[in-house]
Order: structure tokens, then C-alpha cells, then sequence
């Protein structure tokens, strides 16, 4: 017999506990796991109690003994004719959380390309209730900002490539937009609450699902549920009156096999910038149920119900800051008579409004709560809303199906409900007498209660544009363990969504009704409050993809091969619209097939470094609107676009923690960026063609490194040296109309202009001390320069214009975060605060070179430039009392 005893005491509950008694060439004894009865203790540091496995021959074992939610503990154990006494504790753990590292392809140490982690103590202390990509700036060649700083409206890049071509995932389940790659981060607001960790992987990644990982991946893993019993709540407060409540609840383990936890968020605050205020909730709902020892499910939910103000529109440098357009060489300075400054709080999307209108607002088929309700302020009008709220919940099933195969399937549905505001119909009054125009909602209301006579008719309206959509998908995995070094990973991933696209009527503007003349088969058609306008279509998405993954793993190298397909079909439905034949158009796209390769190697030079290289080759398939137009028109002869990607590096670390480092050189080189033209052709009909031979090479070095000098204080350094750029000029020629057979020539002169919208030179820097027992403070910095301005590749026509695109200043600012735990209230009482941009620096995170709208003389100088200042100097603080 083997008994083991529990070291740790404390409240008595019950737990289900497993153990294996295997011999020395890992056989089980038994053949399978054994519950071991009893009843034991548990408390947050651990459990213990006691057990008895009996009838086992004397001899040789390993004995691993494990529970649900924690760790399990290993001993090599020699059984003479006596009993045998152990003693071990089990530490707290999560089985759940370490199963969805793997399913969500999270690397490590052995994995051979770079990657970085933000640990949930990080996001915890460094977030500050912003955007998740705010917390992520931290990664070399990672830039993130805030846009308008609206909330939610964030958006980030990695490597020089958008969002678009980076995949976001939460719990290994995709979240880009399935029709145009997007991320819109307002629906995902509660995950910064509620994430475990956030890995971001650059370049080509280990996620083996043909997701668009081309800049990288954001890997975002929730907290599953816990087995300990109890919660949290955490009350913030900032600058622009934000308020924050969060509330957390832990069931416990229950009758030894489930355990829920639940994640409530009330936001709410008027913002920095005028009119982005925020009105949101979220929630987040975890449960395990382990079915029997090889067997487990578990179950996610969590959306974020929310409405926010926008600031959708950049302005000239001047009309936020005269004096700091002034500081700059290539500004004109006459440009500052057109563009009078109006402040760094100034956004053009909202403008007063007399409290005396007291028209209602149709705020969209809501979840939760009426639809015609009282716009959010009575003082003002926000042209520029959002409102969304998009639903996920996933099923989680893992099963062991023996020592050597595992089986992961997920099935997971979202939808989404909600969309953005506009004006609509004839053209507001504007006020363009002070440089950016306001809109003038009282003349405008005022216009439309003359407008025929006074019959109610409105002119100009407020819009919704609506987006509602369900996707449902299914993602199963198998991994095989030939032996000790070498896996096999073969897997499946199935996705379908359909979105629904309209306007409908928001605010009538002191009007009673206004004719819609969209509608092709429903002319002249008299609207009000909540009903269709301007457009409405359907759009479907079928997705499959499956791949194939070896992996060999030892100490000293490693190395994987994968590859992977995937086919995706369009089809579309323009419910207004007729075709050639006076029906409704319904168009649906042969399907398209993607491919990726990938393949790396680690190897150990020695105990402390080791060197490793990746190289890959994705074909991406078009997103929708490079597919099908709104007016129905097809794609005939899609193409895709071509990426290759190239990584060498090095990790150096030691053996205690206090030193890492890892440096490595990237290049990615993407061919055939997609872009369309429409056409005429000879059925008289809209077709779509494409325009082929934009070309871009992204290559950088990228250092990332800690020190833990003492052990009170800690250095983090990070850089990255970034050469982003396009290849070559394009000449396309094509045929514009097929019944005339015409053709046109398209040249662009984009050959070595560098690629914008991201710093091309980056430095994030931080130091942590805990100078007294509890304490924690880290200032972190961040350089960023090189940074140019993002611009239309199909504006540059002209051989003699070789400028590149405007260079925004280099910048430098801080944060500052403070923590204190009260280790002897509520288990852990903690106080924090956080003040972000401590210097105040007035720069530009954001610019768009000679804007058509704000720009001044168009040589891509400062003056020509439309732009987003960096926030100002603003703070965060709150407490979590855990309970």
C-alpha cells in the first residue's frame, strides 16, 4: 500500500483527487487513474489530506497524484514491504489554462521564432482600463494608439502591417472580422479585465490555423474557472470623469467535479477629447465540468454591451496646437490663418444643440433595454456614435484518448448586434467660418421643420448604419505523441457567418418623417424612427481549413514543420437592387483556396543560449470587398496575395531568472498587394478587376531584455530598427469597358517610399522597484521615431513627386504606475494608481500625409498633414478588495 499525506491545513471541502501508479517504463499499474477516497483539506495555497492506493506489488514506481485546479506532483517511489509515506502538497493551478495554452498554440522558450508575453500581473498594473493594444506597445515593433481616443477605438501594428494582417485571438478561437479582417477592439472591452495573459507572437507565428498572421498574432487567453470560492470587486476612477466598477464571483469547486466564475464591468465617463464619452458593460462567464479522469469541458461567454461618442475625423496640426505647429521647420506658417487653433480636446463630430429639441433617437434593435430612448446628452449632438454588442461563447471539450492522443474540439458562436451613426440626406449647416467645420444643429433642425411649407418632411437626418451578424464555427485538434520527442498535430477549423448591412432613420431632426428613394422596387418610400434607408444587403461567408503539424522536442532542439489549407466563399444578396433581370441581385464567388508553410528550428548551444530560425509562406485569399461590390459587382480572376517571411535570433538567459535576452532579424516580403478597380462591362453590368504589382519588404532587428539587478529592483529594454518600404513602381494596364473595349494605364510612383503609419524606430524602457515590502512602482518610457505618415499608394501619379511621405516628429514620454497590496485586509487588498503621459509631451501618434481635407499646399510638409495628438497627462486609480 501507498499512502501520501497532505502537508498543508486548512478549511475542510471536498475534492475530487486522482492518482497513477506507474512502473518504470511509465505503464500504469492499474491501467488507468484511481479516485482516491477521502476527504481532504484546501485553501489558496494548496490542498492536503490523505489516501490509500493498495495491492501494489512491491517494487520500483512513479507515483503523480492530481486534482482539478491544481498542479499535480510527481515522485519516483520504491514499494518494499512496508508502507510507503509521502508528503507533498498540491499548489493551485489550472488545468483549463495550461490545455488552452496549447490549444491556442502559445509558444515558449523552445518554440523557434520571437514572441512576448504580458503577464496578467502586467496587464493588472498597466493597463489602466485602456484598449488591450495600449498595454502591448511594450513588444519591439509594436505600435498601438488610441486614434480620436474614443473608447474602444484603438487600433495597432505590427511589423509595419495593420490589424488586418494581424490575427487576434481569444481562447484560440479567431476574432477578425470575417468579412474584412478588421478588429474593433469596443466589442472585446471587458477582456483587459479579465485576461489571464496576452501573448503577441510576431511574424509568422506557431498558430496553426490559417489565420492572417502576417504582422503576428495576439493571443489573448481569459481566466477559466477557479476552484477557490470567493471574488473580488475593484472600484476606478479617472481623468474625464470615468468611473468603473468590476465585480468578480467564484463558485468553488462543486460536488468535487464543477466550478463557475463570473466577471461583471459597469464603465462609464465623458472622455478627454469632447464627445467621446462612454456608456458601456461587460461580463465574462467561465465553467469547467470534468466529466471523468480523461474527460473535461469547459464553457465561455463574454461580451461587452456598450455606446461611445467618436472622433472620427484628424485635423490640421494647427487647429489643435498653433504653437506647436509654429515649432516645426516645414510648416507654412500662413497655413495657421486657415486652420485657427481650437484646442488638443477639439473633435468635430459633436456641436451644441438648444436643450429645447427634444426629438427622440432610435438607438437600434437593442439586446437590452428600448430602442427610441433620449439622445445621451441634451446639450449636444454626436454626429459619430457607436453602439455594438458582439457575443461569444465557446464550448470547450478536451479529451484524453490515451497516453499518447489527445483531442481538443471547440465549437463556438458569436453575433453582433449594433453599428455606427452618420447624417444622411442633404448636407447639414456648416459653419466654415473658424477652419474645421461645426455642424449647426439648431439651423439644421430649424430647416427641417420649414422645410415644403412646414409638412414635417425632413431635409437632413441622423443614420444608423447597422452591421448585425452571427458567426458559428468549429475548431478540433489532435495531437499524437510518437514518443518522447516527436508530436503530430492534425487539425480542422470551420467557420460560417452571415451579416446583415442597412441604414436605418436614427433622429428625424425636427422633421416627422423623410422619403427614402433607395429601395429599387419600393420607391418613394415614407420613413420614420427605426426604419430602412439607403441601403440593405446580405453577405456569406463559408470558411474550412485543415492542417498537418510534426514537431520534434528535445532539450536541446527542436524543431516543426506545418502546413496548411484553407477555401472561403462569398456569396451576397442586395435585397434593394435589381439585376438584369429586375430581381433582387444574389451573387456567390467560386471558392478560393489559401495556402501556408511553415517551418523552424531551436538549437542549444548551450545551458543558457539558444539560436533559432523560421522561415514561411502564406497565399492570403482576398477579403470580401476585393470579391464582391456593393453593387453586386464579382471579382472574376482574384488573386491572392503572396507573403514570405525569413527570422533568425538568439535567446540568452540564466538560470535563476534575473537575466533574458532575446535579439533577432526579420524580413518579410509581400508581393501583390490587393487592390481593385471597377469596370464597365458588355452586359452593361459593373465588374471588378485587379491591379496587381504592389509590392512591400518589411526587415528589422528587434532586442528585448531584463535585468533583475536585486532584488528589489528590475530593468526592462526594448528597440527595434525597422526598414519598411515599397519595392518597385507599378504600371497596370486594363480594360476599363469590354462593350468599347477600352483599356487604361495606371502608374504609380511608389518605388523606395517608405511605408507609414508605424514608427520604423522604436525604444520602450522601464524600471520596477519595490522599495518596501508590497509596494510596486514602474516608470516606463517610450522613444518612437522614424514614424512617417500613412498615405493612398493611388495618389502618387506623378514620375516627378519622389517626396516621401511627411516624417513626424521623433517623441518621448512616460507612465507611471504605483501598486500597493494590504496583504493583512481581505486577503489582499490592493491600491493603485496610474498616470499616464507624466511630462505632458504634446506630440502626434497618428498622421495622414497632404490630406484631401485638411491638407495646406500638398508638398507633404507638416502643413499638408491631417493628425492625432497623443493624450495629454491624465490618471487612474482605484482599489480591489478581494473577498
Amino acid at each position: 500500500m501507498i499512502i501520501g499525506l497532505f502537508t498543508s491545513m486548512a478549511f475542510a471541502q471536498s475534492y475530487t483527487i486522482s492518482g497513477t501508479v506507474k512502473d518504470v517504463n511509465g505503464e500504469s499499474i492499474f491501467g488507468a487513474s484511481v479516485v482516491i477516497a477521502g476527504t481532504v483539506q484546501g485553501d489558496a495555497a494548496g490542498i492536503d489530506g490523505s489516501f490509500a492506493i493498495e495491492d501494489v506489488t512491491p517494487g520500483n514506481y512513479t507515483l503523480r497524484v492530481s486534482a482539478i485546479g491544481y498542479s499535480s506532483f510527481e515522485q519516483n517511489v520504491t514499494v518494499s514491504s512496508s508502507d510507503v509515506v509521502l508528503n507533498f502538497v498540491l499548489d493551485p493551478s489550472s488545468a483549463t489554462l495550461e490545455e488552452l495554452k496549447v490549444f491556442a498554440s502559445r509558444s515558449d522558450l523552445k518554440t523557434p521564432l520571437a514572441y512576448s508575453d504580458v503577464s496578467k500581473e502586467q496587464i493588472q498594473t498597466e493597463l489602466a482600463s485602456r484598449d488591450i493594444p495600449e498595454v502591448l506597445n511594450v513588444s519591439p515593433s509594436v505600435y498601438s494608439t488610441n486614434q480620436g481616443a474614443g473608447a474602444g477605438d484603438a487600433r495597432i501594428n505590427v511589423r509595419g502591417f495593420s490589424q488586418r494582417n494581424t490575427a487576434v485571438m481569444i481562447n484560440g478561437v479567431p476574432v477578425n472580422d470575417m468579412e474584412n479582417g478588421w478588429v474593433y477592439w469596443s466589442n472585446w472591452d471587458g477582456v483587459g479585465d479579465v485576461a489571464g495573459s496576452i501573448q503577441l507572437q510576431r511574424g509568422i507565428s506557431s498558430v496553426n490555423l490559417a489565420v492572417p498572421s502576417v504582422g503576428g498574432t495576439i493571443n489573448v487567453l481569459t481566466e477559466p474557472a477557479t476552484t477557490n470560492s470567493g471574488g473580488a470587486v475593484k472600484f476606478e476612477n479617472g481623468s474625464g470623469a470615468f468611473e468603473k466598477t468590476t465585480v468578480q464571483l467564484n463558485t468553488g469547486l462543486i460536488n468535487d467535479k464543477f466550478a463557475v466564475s463570473f466577471v461583471g464591468v459597469r464603465k462609464k465617463g465623458d472622455g478627454l477629447v469632447d464627445g467621446t464619452w462612454t456608456d458601456a458593460w461587460a461580463y465574462h462567464l467561465a465553467a469547467s465540468y470534468v466529466v471523468n479522469e480523461n474527460n473535461r469541458l469547459d464553457f465561455f461567454a463574454l461580451g461587452a454591451p456598450q455606446r461611445h461618442g467618436q472622433n472620427l475625423y484628424k485635423q490640421n496640426i494647427a487647429t489643435y496646437d498653433a504653437d506647436f505647429a509654429r515649432s516645426l521647420d516645414d510648416y507654412d506658417l500662413a497655413a495657421l490663418d486657415r486652420y485657427p487653433e481650437k484646442g488638443r480636446y477639439f473633435n468635430q463630430n459633436v456641436a451644441p444643440v438648444s436643450s429645447a429639441y427634444a426629438g427622440k433617437q432610435f438607438v437600434g434593435d437593442k439586446w437590452v433595454g428600448p430602442s427610441i430612448t433620449e439622445r445621451y446628452s441634451p446639450n449636444e449632438i454626436m454626429e459619430r456614435e457607436n453602439f455594438f454588442h458582439k457575443p461569444q461563447v465557446n464550448l470547450n471539450w478536451y479529451s484524453k484518448l490515451s497516453d499518447q492522443a489527445t483531442l481538443t474540439n471547440v465549437l463556438y458562436y458569436s453575433g453582433g448586434r449594433g453599428g455606427g451613426t452618420g447624417t444622411y440626406g442633404s448636407s447639414p449647416v456648416r459653419d466654415f467660418s473658424n477652419g474645421a467645420y461645426l455642424i449647426e444643429w439648431d439651423e439644421t433642425i430649424q430647416r427641417n421643420i420649414e422645410n415644403d411649407g412646414g409638412s414635417g418632411r425632413s431635409r437632413t437626418i441622423l443614420r444608423n448604419s447597422r452591421n448585425n451578424q452571427w458567426t458559428i464555427g468549429n475548431i478540433l485538434k489532435l495531437n499524437y505523441a510518437a514518443n518522447e520527442n516527436v508530436t503530430f498535430d492534425f487539425g480542422i477549423d470551420w467557420r460560417t457567418a452571415e451579416i446583415d448591412h442597412y441604414r436605418e432613420v436614427r433622429d428625424l431632426l425636427g422633421g416627422t418623417y423623410y422619403i427614402d428613394n433607395s429601395d429599387q422596387f419600393n420607391p418613394n418610400k415614407v420613413v420614420g424612427l427605426g426604419d430602412k434607408i439607403g441601403y440593405y444587403d446580405q453577405t456569406q461567408v463559408d470558411w474550412f481549413g485543415s492542417y498537418g503539424q510534426v514537431e520534434y522536442d528535445s532539450d536541446q532542439f527542436t524543431t516543426y514543420a506545418m502546413v496548411g489549407w484553407s477555401t472561403i466563399k462569398y456569396g451576397y444578396t442586395n435585397f434593394w437592387a435589381k439585376d438584369e433581370n429586375g430581381s433582387q441581385i444574389k451573387r456567390e464567388t467560386d471558392p478560393i483556396n489559401g495556402l501556408q508553410l511553415k517551418t523552424g528550428a531551436r538549437y542549444g548551444l548551450s545551458e543558457n543560449f539558444d539560436v533559432y530560425a523560421n522561415v514561411g509562406y502564406i497565399s492570403k485569399v482576398p477579403i470580401f470587398d476585393e470579391m464582391i461590390n456593393f453593387r453586386g459587382a464579382v471579382n472574376e480572376n482574384p488573386k491572392n496575395e503572396k507573403y514570405s517571411f525569413y527570422e533568425v535570433g538568439a535567446r540568452i538567459f540564466d538560470n535563476g531568472g534575473r537575466f533574458g535576452m532575446n535579439i533577432n532579424y526579420y524580413f518579410t516580403d509581400r508581393k501583390d498587394r490587393a487592390f481593385t478597380r471597377s469596370v464597365d462591362l458588355q452586359n452593361g453590368l459593373e465588374g471588378i478587376v485587379n491591379i496587381t504589382g504592389v509590392d512591400q519588404r518589411h526587415s528589422g532587428i528587434e532586442l528585448e531584455s531584463s535585468f533583475q539587478a536585486t532584488d528589489d529592483f528590475r530593468f526592462d529594454f526594448m528597440a527595434s530598427f525597422a526598414d519598411w518600404k515599397f519595392t518597385k513602381d507599378v504600371n497596370a494596364v486594363y480594360i476599363a469597358d469590354r462593350s468599347l473595349n477600352t483599356e487604361e494605364e495606371l502608374n504609380l510612383y511608389i518605388k523606395d517610399l517608405k511605408v507609414g503609419n508605424a514608427p520604423q524606430t522604436q525604444f520602450s524602457y522601464a524600471a520596477t522597484w519595490t522599495p518596501i515590502l508590497n509596494l510596486r512602482m514602474t516608470l516606463r518610457g517610450f522613444t518612437y521615431a522614424k514614424h512617417y505618415s500613412d498615405f493612398d499608394v493611388f495618389s502618387r501619379t506623378d514620375s516627378g513627386d519622389r517626396t516621401q511621405s511627411w516624417e513626424i516628429p521623433s517623441a518621448t514620454f512616460f507612465n507611471l504606475h504605483l501598486n500597493y497590496t494590504l496583504s493583512n485586509i481581505f486577503d489582499g487588498t490592493q491600491v493603485f494608481f496610474n498616470m499616464l503621459n507624466v511630462t505632458d509631451k504634446a506630440y502626434i501618434q497618428d498622421a495622414t500625409d497632404n490630406s484631401r481635407y485638411n491638407g495646406f499646399d500638398g508638398d507633404h510638409d507638416a502643413d499638408d498633414a491631417e493628425v492625432y495628438f497623443g493624450l495629454p497627462r491624465r490618471y487612474n486609480f482605484g482599489v480591489r478588495v478581494n473577498f
